[in-house]
């Protein structure tokens, strides 16, 4: 069974993939984000016309969900990739974030219903 990697050992390995071809200079914020938004279109493009049931099974056919997950790893790689060149810890950003959604949106109590 294959180990799950580390968020920091990803991004390491992503930095040394585009630091062994040179493509640091075309890794700045604004690109990465252009990237990041092409490879979200792409993983929109998979569900775009399927029904909400469809959608729901997607992962039952096998060429669907290699295509899935290829995007999925895609739009990973340019967020982490983004995260490594702006200094923001992506976990860190979530949590927080987290914490401000639970603040705003308090979940209803026991006597909510009514």
């Amino acid at each position: 069974m294959t180990e799950h990697p580390d968020l920091a050992g990803l991004q390491r390995r992503l930095a040394e993939f585009a630091a062994a071809r040179d493509w640091q200079p075309y890794h700045t914020p604004k690109n990465l984000v252009a990237a990041l938004s092409v490879e979200a279109s792409e993983l929109v493009e998979i569900f775009q016309w399927l029904t909400p049931e469809e959608s729901a099974r997607v992962m039952d056919d096998p060429g669907t969900a290699h295509r899935v997950r290829d995007e999925v790893a895609d739009v990973l790689a340019y967020l982490l990739q983004l995260c490594e060149v702006l200094g923001v810890d992506p976990l860190a950003a979530l949590s927080a974030k987290i914490d401000r959604n639970e603040e705003r949106f308090p979940a209803p109590g026991p006597d909510a219903a009514g």
